[in-house]
């Protein structure tokens, strides 16, 4: 046989086996999809029948493919909330993205709410009513006004005005314009006050005639001022042009300029340390963070949304605002948080939903309880966050809350988290199989410093389950639910922004919040950075010694922080609690703390306030105290000691004089 006949014939063989190949590999398709099909269609009835049934049949599967007893248990337990929190969140992503691809703002979404509900209520502030109809027409009156006074897209006004069923359509007027508005926190005066206004470039200034004084002692501004005045209030500002009459008399503007990416509003942060920063909030990050509350809480167009919570903080100028705005729902204001009237509030105006921050819960804890009058609510949900894990279950036991939807995220973050589970304590979770679809992590860091540990190679290093770390979230501009568009300084920016963390030129939002994980996916949140402290060579987490005084004092305010001590390494502990009538008994305190903590973490003075400084929305502010340290000279209000026997006693001038000469034997 020639070579030429050989190879013709080894041609022919390989082609004969390369046919049988590819039918076995076809065959394997076919009963590899075949088999998936009928173990999906046995999953799915099993689910129909009984979905732990059906949580357990997958979990045997997986158990026979990874051989991970942690995971396939992690995965039989979570399987039905990542479904149902998969089902959301892919509604929400596409609820944005044909937003974003038809350049909707905020304002072009809530004209086409109000045009299916015109005669509806949109805002409720006391015996006050806004349909939707009258707030789409003011919105409107306002973009037309401001048009006519040469207002351009890009250029910013700010914004200075209590809580009014007016003060969302101003701002959604100039949005119209693709007019920036700077939302300013109506308790700065003087420098902070300036820096807010200047900051933000404004072009002009609105404020209400309630807040005049606070620009009568600001020095003169060369910048156009307009007073907006109830029927009731008379004009205070004679430099200033009536905004109202002027409105009254404006045809409404037709402008379509400003579109999903333009910028929207400025928030400021709440400026607990240093001068407030102001947030770039665009049209598309509104929609995110309303639409991502609705879409996971299921809040419907039928709820009636109760928010006690100011309009130039993103959370109730944004979360719940937006519930009017892109939900439909009917949005009931109050001018300032009342712990005595929240429950009465609520069951006036019939809602069913209603918002908290920071330590409102805690508040409403704390009022005086009445077994025979319980509280009379139709509320079937209460979302906000901060709401503490030591009286989650007290707050929801004693006020009948059958749904809390805890949420996390800065106004300018991207690490956003939501529970939509009810899981007590938990700011949220990530499927455990999730991660790369919803990029958050937990980085290894120093909890002193805040700094994210990095390996040999300069990487960062993900946190196992349960082990405290810094949360971060990727950067990725082409997604609303992971942008960050940061501050109008944009090196403040810069500072917030981790790069390189595990590869080269990624980009990270460094929340700043230590956080704790479990196997299951879902975060808890555990302190601050550079809230936690070092003392006798152990790290301390405020928040979990705030907890045990606070539940040990009656749920009173209670702050605490590092400080210094003369050639002492470290930073003692110091408690300083709002105790206007001194009532807290300091033995009893002493006894709990000794049974309650660790020696470290004892505080080693406990100050009483009678009143502790807070921001606008309920958080407390440490930097100021832990300034004035224990300073018997500066401080008129008692300190106590940490004595030898485990008894607070009032510091005297003699342990101070020991204290600062490092002879107090620490």
């Amino acid at each position: 046989m020639g070579q030429s006949e050989q190879r013709s014939e080894r041609k022919e063989q390989d082609e004969s086996r390369m046919e049988i190949l590819l039918e076995l590999n076809l065959k394997q398709k076919l009963a590899t999809r075949l088999g998936i099909l009928l173990v999906g269609s046995i999953i799915f009835v099993l689910w129909c029948w009984d979905s732990a049934l059906a949580s357990l049949t997958l979990g045997a599967l997986l158990a026979l493919m990874l051989r991970n007893p942690t995971n396939v248990y992690a995965f039989v337990m979570t399987c039905k909330r990542d479904v149902i929190a998969f089902h959301r969140f892919v509604g929400l992503n596409i609820y944005l993205l044909r937003r974003d691809r038809r350049g909707c703002s905020v304002a072009h979404c809530f004209e086409q709410t109000a045009q299916l509900q015109p005669q509806k209520i949109c805002f409720v502030l006391g015996e006050q009513r806004l349909s939707f109809a009258e707030a789409l027409q003011l919105s409107q009156r306002v973009a037309g006004y401001f048009q006519s006074q040469g207002l351009q897209r890009g250029d910013c006004v700010a914004l200075l005005m209590e809580t009014r069923v007016e003060y969302a359509p101003i701002w959604l007027g100039l949005s119209q314009l693709g007019v920036i508005s700077a939302l300013i926190n109506t308790n700065l005066r003087g420098d902070s006050l300036l820096h807010c206004i200047s900051v933000a470039k404004a072009k002009a200034l609105i404020v209400g005639s309630e807040l005049s004084e606070a620009l009568q002692a600001l020095p003169p501004m060369e910048l156009p001022l307009y007073e907006y005045a109830d029927e009731s209030q008379s004009l205070q500002l004679a430099q200033a042009t009536p905004l109202r009459p002027a409105l009254a008399t404006q045809p409404p503007s037709t402008a379509k300029l400003a579109s999903s990416r333009d910028k929207l509003l400025y928030i400021y942060t709440s400026g607990t340390t240093g001068m407030p920063k102001a947030a770039v909030i665009t049209n598309l990050r509104f929609l995110f963070m309303s639409a991502g509350t609705f879409y996971m809480l299921r809040v419907l167009p039928e709820d009636v949304v109760y928010n006690p919570l100011p309009l130039y903080h993103s959370a109730g100028g944004m979360v719940g605002v937006g519930m009017a705005l892109l939900n439909g729902c009917s949005v009931v204001l109050r001018k300032k948080f009342s712990a005595s009237q929240f429950w009465s509030d609520c069951q006036r105006h019939r809602c069913t939903v209603a918002q908290y921050i920071g330590e409102l819960c805690r508040y409403l804890l704390a009022t005086p309880f009445n077994p025979e009058q319980p509280p009379q609510h139709q509320l079937r949900l209460m979302y906000g966050n901060g709401l503490r894990p030591q009286i989650w279950t007290q707050f929801v036991s004693r006020f009948n809350i059958p749904h809390i939807g805890e949420i996390y995220g800065a106004t300018e973050g991207n690490s956003n988290l939501i529970n939509i589970t009810n899981r007590t304590g938990a700011i949220g979770f990530v499927p455990v199989f999730g991660r790369s679809i919803y990029p958050v992590q937990i980085l290894r860091c120093d909890e002193l410093t805040g700094e994210p540990l990095r390996n040999s190679k300069g990487h960062c290093m993900r946190c196992a389950p349960g082990e405290p770390g810094l949360l971060v979230g990727q950067v990725d501009a082409r997604r609303a639910t992971s942008a960050f568009h940061g501050y109008a300084d944009k090196q403040a920016s810069e500072k917030k922004l981790l790069r390189n963390v595990y590869a080269k030129g990624d980009c990270y939002f460094n929340s700043g919040d230590m956080v704790v994980g479990d196997i299951l996916g879902y975060f808890y949140f555990k302190d601050r950075t550079g809230d936690t402290f070092r003392w006798r060579g152990e790290n301390v987490a405020t928040q979990e010694v705030e907890a045990i005084i606070t539940n040990c004092i009656g749920l009173s305010d209670c702050v605490v922080y590092g400080v210094q001590i003369p050639h002492v390494e470290g930073k003692a502990g110091m408690a300083a609690i709002m105790d206007p009538e001194r009532k807290v008994d300091m033995d009893y305190l002493s006894i709990v703390i000794r049974g309650s903590l660790p020696p470290y973490a004892r505080p080693l003075f406990i100050r009483l306030l009678a009143e502790i400084p807070r921001t606008a929305t309920f958080k407390l502010k440490k930097r100021e105290l832990a300034l004035e340290g224990y300073n018997l000279e500066a401080i008129t209000e008692p300190i106590y000691y940490l004595n030898r026997d485990g008894v607070y006693r009032q510091l005297t001038a003699e342990q101070h004089a020991l204290l600062l000469a490092g002879k107090a034997g620490l």
